[in-house]
């Protein structure tokens, strides 16, 4: 039984990553609103992501929020100036774990 539902999530799984691709295909034009999907969607998720990493820090704790705004000011600096989000998510993590032990 687990082999059939894990047989059948996977397919639906490639299924739903392959639906972009057969849609708009390379020969065709690709919709102005998809465009506008594709240059808008990533901020208002990071911006959400933001707001949900954000909303239980407790600001009458001993520690006032000093580590989460410390590792978010961390994160936003080092992707300033390398551009690599990849290198500012783990050190701004890295920090963060460090200010928490």
């Amino acid at each position: 039984m687990f082999v059939v539902i894990n047989g059948v999530v996977d397919f639906v799984v490639i299924f739903t990553r392959w639906i972009p691709f057969w849609v708009f295909r390379s020969s065709a034009h690709t919709p102005q609103y998809v465009n506008y999907l594709g240059r808008v969607l990533p901020p208002v998720i990071f911006g959400m992501l933001v707001v949900y990493c954000y909303k239980d820090i407790d600001f009458l704790s001993p520690s006032y929020g000093t580590p989460e705004i410390l590792s978010g000011i961390c994160v936003v600096v080092i992707q300033m100036l390398f551009k690599n989000m990849a290198c500012s998510i783990l050190l701004g993590t890295g920090l963060y774990i460090l200010l928490i032990n």
